[in-house]
């Protein structure tokens, strides 16, 4: 235990000293995640006024106000989370899974078509990587089936990922799906981290895999 505790200490010391922690805070975001898709959309020019924004796995919400700002008032967000969530302005919320038929058909009733689909979610960690690695696929795998039924040809999606050689059959799915698929590992994600982002660009219709 004195171990544990001597480890949760230090990564505490290092959270508070993290720029984009202090940044966040200065700054009222709710997660230092924001960055994460603060420097994806200006690199990719995701975000534009009046789009459609679907975002998966939304507590704390840093990413729902980020994304809320840039489609503007004539934009629309629909967010959804396992996790209650502070409302965040101009940000439709639904607390439940979204693998669930009446959370499932609530955010379509709510968004329509969506010309973007988000997704910074993790599952709880086990520890066992084989147990972990299988529970985040089922993740993707739900996500992709998801955005295949909510986006609008030429949508968008970007999700998080973590490195493994299961990986590979996912993206091909992705691809599979949309015109284009490329990997993004923003400053903001660390550098010890196996996660990295996939942007899924302009989807073509097809039905997924």
């Amino acid at each position: 235990m004195g171990r544990r505790n001597q480890k949760n200490n230090q990564w505490l010391q290092a959270h508070r000293r993290d720029y984009f922690v202090r940044q966040a805070h200065q700054l009222g975001y709710r997660s230092r995640a924001v960055y994460k898709l603060q420097a994806i959309d200006q690199r990719d020019n995701l975000l534009s006024r009046g789009i459609r924004v679907l975002e998966l796995g939304a507590a704390p919400g840093g990413w729902s106000q980020y994304t809320a700002a840039r489609v503007g008032p004539r934009g629309l967000v629909v967010s959804v989370d396992l996790i209650a969530m502070k409302p965040v302005p101009n940000v439709h919320f639904l607390h439940g899974n979204f693998t669930d038929c009446a959370v499932r058909n609530s955010l379509i009733d709510k968004l329509g078509a969506a010309d973007l689909v988000l997704s910074d979610m993790a599952p709880n960690i086990t520890g066992i990587r084989g147990v972990d690695q299988a529970h985040f696929l089922d993740l993707l795998e739900a996500t992709l089936d998801l955005a295949c039924v909510v986006l609008q040809t030429g949508g968008n999606m970007l999700l998080k990922v973590f490195e493994g050689h299961e990986i590979s059959a996912f993206r091909s799915r992705c691809e599979h799906s949309f015109r284009q698929v490329q990997v993004r590992k923003p400053p903001a994600s660390r550098s010890k981290s196996r996660e990295y982002y996939l942007l899924a660009r302009g989807y073509t219709g097809h039905d997924c895999l």
